[in-house]
């Protein structure tokens, strides 16, 4: 039997990979104990994506389990086995902002929490393909010290730099930056990710994304920027724009786009391979042109505020490049683009509301 196992089931990536991976494995196992309703308040909840993954598919089931423990979780590995060809771990605290209210809830889920899970892939299916959603947020604010040019609508790198043309490529650096408690903590899970596969020889992946995005995203303040720019286009509720003039850029991936990435590396994994994974100069946008399209998108006059100050160690630009995991995997490409991804979040929170 070919089974996945996915953590964080009832969240965007996590939930794109149940319906991903429902007919190519014979089963799919979930957990999540929708902590997304505890970090963000019960409107973030993901208990009603979970149902609707549980209606959907007959092939899956659903344990509400906490990933820092251990215990538990040996339970399930330890019933399925080496039954388990593929881990796709998704669980986690991901707000930057969140971390620095509660560090020790926010290093132990991400980071003990993703050592739980490797070590028990490790001792009870060490074939399996085990794939970790890590984030841009590694690299710190080095990225801010890029020689950035301030434009109408947007913040843009000069022409002349190596990351204009493709976007920042996995060389630079993790050291020496101001990463936010969140990004520490991922990059200790990134890190291990990386070391399990280079030191057992473990078939693992570590995707760095830019900014994930969907049409099943229980979009909050604190984290799934164009879910809840969307929900405030849409409710008409104050959206408040943090620093950098609105110009902010950021990068976004379709979470089917990003979940299709994984289906490639399961097909032909390596170990400890570490792939920038964002929209890329393909998809991208400002916080102001991403507020232009939601408003087109409605018909209704966004309200927003601004304030001065930025979030700590937030990016004024971040362009993922791509260009290594299409050297490895030419046969993916993308298929939704910001626009379209921006309609399919309207049209599903219009639904949802």
């Amino acid at each position: 039997m070919n089974i996945a196992l996915i953590t964080g089931s009832g969240g965007l990536i996590g939930s794109e990979s149940v319906s991903f991976f429902a007919n190519k494995m014979d089963r799919i196992i979930g957990i999540d104990n929708d902590q997304r309703a505890y970090f963000f308040g019960k409107e973030a909840s993901t208990q009603w994506n979970e149902n609707r993954l549980k209606a959907e598919f007959q092939n899956f089931t659903s344990h509400n389990v906490d990933i820092r423990n251990y215990a538990a979780l040996e339970t399930i590995f330890k019933q399925y086995g080496n039954d388990i060809k593929m881990v796709v771990h998704t669980a986690a605290q991901p707000s930057h902002d969140w971390a620095s209210k509660e560090p020790l809830t926010d290093f132990t889920i991400n980071a003990n929490g993703t050592l739980n899970m490797l070590e028990l892939t490790r001792l009870y299916c060490n074939e399996a393909v085990f794939i970790f959603t890590s984030t841009n947020k590694v690299y710190g604010d080095t990225p801010n010290f890029l020689p950035l040019i301030e434009q109408e609508k947007r913040w843009e790198i000069d022409e002349t730099h190596s990351y204009f043309k493709d976007g920042i490529d996995e060389s630079m650096s993790i050291d020496n930056s101001k990463h936010s408690l969140f990004g520490a903590s991922k990059v200790a899970a990134d890190v291990l990710v990386q070391e399990y596969g280079k030191y057992f020889n473990m078939k693992t992946g570590v995707f760095r994304g830019g900014c994930l995005t969907g049409p099943q995203h229980s979009g909050a303040q604190l984290h799934g920027f164009l879910s809840y720019l969307m929900k405030c286009a849409i409710t008409k509720n104050q959206y408040t724009i943090f620093g950098y003039k609105g110009k902010q850029v950021r990068d976004n991936i379709h979470s089917y786009d990003l979940v299709n990435m994984f289906w490639h590396f399961y097909q032909n994994p390596k170990c400890g391979e570490v792939y920038n994974a964002g929209g890329s100069r393909f998809s991208n946008c400002s916080m102001i042109e991403a507020i232009d399209v939601c408003e087109n998108i409605t018909g209704n006059k966004m309200k927003y505020t601004y304030s001065e100050t930025n979030r700590i160690g937030d990016h004024i630009w971040y362009i993922s490049s791509i260009m290594k995991f299409k050297n490895h995997y030419p046969n993916w490409q993308y298929e939704y683009a910001l626009e379209t991804t921006l309609a399919q979040i309207f049209d599903n929170m219009k639904a949802r509301l």
